[in-house]
């Protein structure tokens, strides 16, 4: 749950941000893949959701579902299969659970060492068809904007951002992409190109949500150890206030976007940095001064407000930024 957003948009300061997001893989499997039901819905009206899909039926069934809900921001989803070049024919593996299809073939004989594996992602079918680029697709589409880019395609992920290498350093600034740490698919790329590659493009692993499975001949698993860590998600961020960052990603609109981008998905250490240097270096401006809101939201705290939340270095850096209000919340409360 973001931490300063309701603050942030309580005080006016969310009314001139837009967030555009690009989710590849789009399947909606659980609720959590309903963005805009989710915190990202603060930015609605302004909040644009783009779903792209090599499954024709559910990019329809995401469509349909949207129609009959009175949503308030754009979605739309989108039967397009990406890859790395445009116009690359290709296959789709389609596996036992298709949520778990893939452009690569299923390694089923390593699949079978784990519980539970083969059952979701061994081979049921395959067709033929034709890839696309995502720089393609937002050229043909008119999207010039991606601000978070989540992709999940099954070991191709490499191959997605590859071909999305243009609006990739132009405009993202976090992405969330699955990655494997042994070989699911058959010559898929790892973890570890994945992140060569991502770092190449200037971004930093800020988390990995890991995900482990228990050998099938094995009936016990060490507590320490649940099993061999085989997939997760990976979260990464531009680092846009270090001082090799590129000058494209520090205007104090870009950066607002990034601390809202972080706060959602759960950084909110990282979005307290951002608003904390937009204060300091641009915050003669009210549009960038985000004390109040800072203060405010961590007077919620209860840890804090016990403490006192000028004993903070945080209220001390921001002291001369703070409106009358919010500096009476700095007392120290009197001890008993």
């Amino acid at each position: 749950m973001s931490f300063f957003l309701p603050t942030l948009k309580k005080n006016g300061l969310l009314e001139e941000v837009a967030i555009a997001i690009c989710n590849v893989g789009s399947r909606k499997v659980c609720q959590q893949d309903d963005y805009g039901s989710q915190d990202w819905g603060i930015f609605a009206p302004n909040l644009k959701i783009y779903g792209f899909d090599a499954d024709a039926d559910a990019c329809e069934a995401a469509n349909a579902a949207l129609e009959s809900r009175s949503i308030s921001w754009e979605e739309r989803h989108l039967p397009y299969a990406l890859g790395s070049e445009a116009a690359e024919a290709a296959t789709l593996y389609v596996t036992k659970n298709p949520m778990c299809s893939s452009l690569y073939p299923p390694n089923e004989s390593y699949l079978a060492r784990f519980a539970g594996l083969p059952e979701l992602v061994n081979l049921d079918f395959s067709v033929d068809l034709e890839l696309t680029t995502l720089d393609c697709v937002c050229q043909e589409e008119e999207i010039d904007r991606i601000d978070f880019l989540q992709v999940d395609v099954q070991g191709a992920d490499l191959s997605v951002l590859k071909g999305g290498n243009a609006i990739l350093n132009r405009t993202v600034l976090a992405v969330q992409v699955e990655v494997e740490f042994s070989s699911l698919y058959s010559q898929q790329p790892l973890f570890a190109d994945v992140d060569t590659y991502l770092r190449q493009q200037g971004f930093t692993l800020f988390d990995l949500a890991k995900a482990y499975r228990v050998r099938s001949r094995s009936p016990i698993h060490s507590s320490a150890h649940p099993g061999q860590l085989l997939w997760g998600d990976a979260f990464y961020l531009r680092d846009a206030i270090a001082p090799e960052a590129d000058p494209a990603f520090k205007t104090p609109d870009t950066l607002l976007t990034l601390a809202c981008v972080a706060d959602v998905l759960g950084f909110s250490d990282y979005a307290l940095e951002i608003l904390e240097y937009l204060t300091l270096n641009h915050g003669d401006n009210p549009r960038y001064n985000f004390a109040d809101s800072i203060i405010q939201s961590l007077a919620q705290v209860p840890q804090f407000r016990e403490q006192g939340l000028g004993t903070l270095t945080i209220a001390a850096n921001l002291r001369d930024y703070l409106s009358q209000a919010s500096e009476s919340l700095l007392a120290i409360p009197s001890t008993q």
